[in-house]
């Protein structure tokens, strides 16, 4: 049930489950590693391993400058023959245009992989050579631990069945979760919406982007002060920004994908 579902969301006939999204990291950076590839990553919006993974394995890596996590595809033919690791929801406010960012992969002969972890239960996050997701704390699919690698390759399958031993789920719990995806997401949007809607007079970072979190810039002491007020008289968890995995912006990113029940 659990590899079926898994499947049914990313559109991919092979999936390896792994104990956690860092894991899955690890393990297709591995994969990386033995094919000789250079990869590229967003400036922001992705995960604190990406970069710590591929200087751990000694893989060269380039950081691709963003539109506060989006990518622009355009910027793809400089780099060919590389691997885009791509959060397809950077820091989990906006997502790509991945059906785009594929098709400029595959005119440039670049392996894409799509960081599913919270695009997941989205037309996004079914795009990719390689997608994989976290099952962790806070995750649309909320079972505090797992993950997972998915693939049409069977080559990669392969790959990671013989260097890996998979992980066993829940199988009960991840029913349970996998079941309210679409009600979570659902209530998420609608709350997203909200914020954007009392917040319209600030300046909101692609708002007119899906997402899960609201991430509001602020230019001076004042914004920040009535948008941190916000937060707390709404119950709402925020992280201050500059921080590299959200926006490299003076922000407050609203956690909305903390709001699990």
């Amino acid at each position: 049930m659990i590899k079926e579902k898994i499947s049914e969301l990313t559109g991919k006939k092979n999936v390896f489950l792994t104990k956690s999204g860092d894991h899955s990291i690890k393990y297709i950076l591995k994969l990386v590693k033995s094919l000789n590839k250079k990869v590229l990553l967003q400036d922001q919006g992705g995960w604190i391993t990406y970069q710590q993974f591929c200087k751990k394995f000694n893989i060269e890596f380039e950081e691709l400058l963003t539109d506060f996590g989006i990518i622009d595809p355009k910027y793809l033919d400089q780099h060919k023959e590389y691997v885009l690791l791509a959060n397809s929801m950077p820091g989990y406010h906006a997502l790509q245009n991945m059906k785009k960012l594929l098709e400029e992969c595959q005119k440039n002969q670049i392996l894409l992989v799509n960081d599913a972890s919270g695009s997941i239960g989205t037309q996004q996050a079914m795009f990719g050579d390689i997608i994989f997701g976290s099952f962790g704390k806070n995750k649309p699919i909320n079972l505090e631990d797992g993950g997972f690698i998915a693939t049409d390759s069977s080559e990669y399958l392969d790959f990671f069945k013989k260097k890996y031993e998979e992980y066993k789920i829940d199988s009960t719990k991840f029913e349970k979760e996998a079941e309210k995806l679409s009600a979570k997401l659902k209530k998420w949007k609608n709350t997203r919406q909200k914020i954007i809607k009392d917040l319209e007079d600030l300046r909101i970072i692609h708002p007119y982007h899906d997402g899960i979190n609201v991430i509001v810039a602020f230019s001076n002491d004042k914004e920040r002060e009535k948008l941190i007020n916000y937060c707390k008289q709404n119950n709402y968890e925020f992280r201050e920004c500059p921080m590299q995995i959200r926006v490299l912006e003076k922000a407050i990113s609203i956690e909305i994908k903390r709001i699990q029940k």
